[in-house]
């Protein structure tokens, strides 16, 4: 017989069967404004690595392109977009646009969670562990999680990456984690920059803890219950470097 799939009750389409079936893959998140995206190279450098290593086949940029010009259309020019690569009998590209999301204008709370992710450099299309946590902290109040060992190391957040300043150097925790496509833009910001092991005891010492994704960069101000240092002429500085990349044209 023919596979057939229901959804509470009702039958659904070979698309709808396919997309059930597409979770082994990888993706990138991007924001798009005026049909413009920052680090577009960083994005399809991301895509190509993690299909040759889970698919061990090469990344067709133009269905790539393709695919996100698609889901835009013609009339739609500011986008939160996914592009998820995912293998069924073959590797598929699939575009998903929604609403444009901005990033956080003010301080975040965050809490650790002994957890670390597998192949952590890979954005994994199935997100079911940082999707749990996520929710897990949501639930006490909290806006984000952040994997750690179990002797709290921080590695990254459940959809960010975390980065701190501190007497005037940029620091990274030096852990296995996705390396953000804004974190590697933030990389090319012209001040010292090092890498080094990061514990959530160590966050309250900093000048400024901040967290990164495609929706851009804010600061952090509480880590559990324990409030954090803010300075808005570090966060400035950020923005300013951040707000002054410009975007790749889609078309």
């Amino acid at each position: 017989m023919t596979e057939r799939v229901a959804i509470e009750g009702r039958l659904v389409d070979a698309d709808a069967r396919f997309m059930l079936h597409a979770r082994y893959g990888h993706f990138t998140a991007m924001q798009v404004r005026d049909r413009r995206v920052r680090g577009l190279e960083l994005h399809f450098e991301r895509l190509e690595a993690a299909s040759a290593e889970l698919f061990g086949a090469p990344l067709d940029r133009g269905a790539v392109l393709g695919s996100i010009r698609s889901v835009l259309g013609d009339d739609v020019r500011d986008a939160s977009v996914r592009v998820y690569v995912v293998e069924t009998d073959r590797p598929h590209v699939i575009a998903t646009a929604g609403p444009p999301h901005e990033a956080p204008s003010h301080p975040q709370s965050v809490k650790p969670v002994a957890v670390q992710r597998y192949l952590p450099h890979i954005k994994q299309a199935s997100g079911m562990l940082q999707g749990h946590v996520g929710r897990l902290v949501e639930r006490e109040g909290f806006d984000e999680a952040l994997l750690t060992t179990e002797d709290g190391l921080i590695s990254e957040g459940s959809i960010t990456n975390l980065g701190a300043f501190a007497d005037g150097r940029l620091i990274w925790p030096d852990m296995p984690m996705l390396h953000g496509i804004t974190m590697r833009l933030l990389e090319r910001m012209d001040v010292p920059q090092e890498r080094r092991p990061v514990k959530v005891a160590d966050l309250a010492g900093f000048d400024q803890v901040f967290l990164c994704n495609s929706w851009g960069v804010w600061p952090v101000g509480r880590v559990d219950d324990v409030p954090l240092p803010q300075d808005d002429a570090l966060m400035g500085r950020l923005r300013e470097h951040y707000d002054r990349i410009a975007g790749d044209p889609l078309d």
